[in-house]
């Protein structure tokens, strides 16, 4: 459940923001000056702020410079102003949007779903070393291990296992797997996968039959981990 900060001056935007967020299953903590703000900002640790440009001791751009230099979050200025300067300084100073008010809730959601989707992606691709249970898989070095101990796997096996822990809980059919790991041009069997998968799982796995990594979809093909 991602967390939401919220920093606003008038009490019933607050309440209202508070409602939407909840209701979209966030965890929302709420703010209405920069003290109370900061002090969230520490002790909460959001995964995105929502910030009113205009706050009784502060302004929303001081204030989005002071929590990004702090750690990198994102935030979404919220304003009734609509000047291009406004929007352009609360960019340069590390807002991630910009939405004026009123706003449509259905377009503030979408948008905060958006920024957060964003930033997942991002640091998924960030991330060198990936892992689940005791098995761990060196993107840089392309090296595994189980239990701290090295796998040897070949080619076609290590992409494979890439393509599913960079996908975890993601359903693949054998076709979109033979599409992703074989390449689009390949004319092979299907069976090729369960093939690979079996050999994968012999290496990987505590016991093949009774797989905790590559499970079966059964009548679709496979997915990697998670419920």
């Amino acid at each position: 459940m991602h967390k939401i900060l919220v920093v606003d001056d008038e009490l019933s935007i607050l309440d209202l923001l508070e409602m939407i967020l909840k209701r979209e299953q966030f965890q929302v903590a709420t703010a209405s000056d920069r003290k109370s703000a900061m002090a969230l900002f520490d002790s909460f640790h959001p995964d995105l702020v929502l910030l009113d440009l205009m706050l009784p001791d502060t302004n929303g751009h001081d204030l989005c410079r002071e929590m990004t230099s702090k750690r990198r979050v994102p935030i979404i200025m919220l304003t009734a102003k609509n000047d291009i300067i406004d929007k352009v300084l609360g960019l340069e100073l590390g807002a991630d949007d910009y939405i004026t008010k009123p706003f449509d809730a259905r377009e503030l959601v979408a948008r905060i779903k958006a920024v957060l989707r964003r930033l997942e992606k991002n640091e998924a691709a960030d991330k060198k070393v990936l892992s689940h249970l005791d098995l761990t898989v060196n993107l840089e070095d392309r090296t595994v291990t189980k239990g701290g101990k090295p796998v040897e796997l070949t080619l076609k096996e290590y992409e494979l296992l890439e393509l599913f822990i960079k996908n975890p809980r993601k359903v693949f059919s054998r076709e979109e797997l033979l599409r992703q790991a074989w390449g689009y041009d390949f004319m092979g069997d299907t069976r090729a996968v369960d093939i690979c998968v079996t050999r994968l799982r012999k290496k990987i796995e505590d016991d093949s039959s009774n797989p905790k990594h590559i499970l079966t979809v059964f009548g679709f093909g496979y997915r990697f981990g998670g419920a």
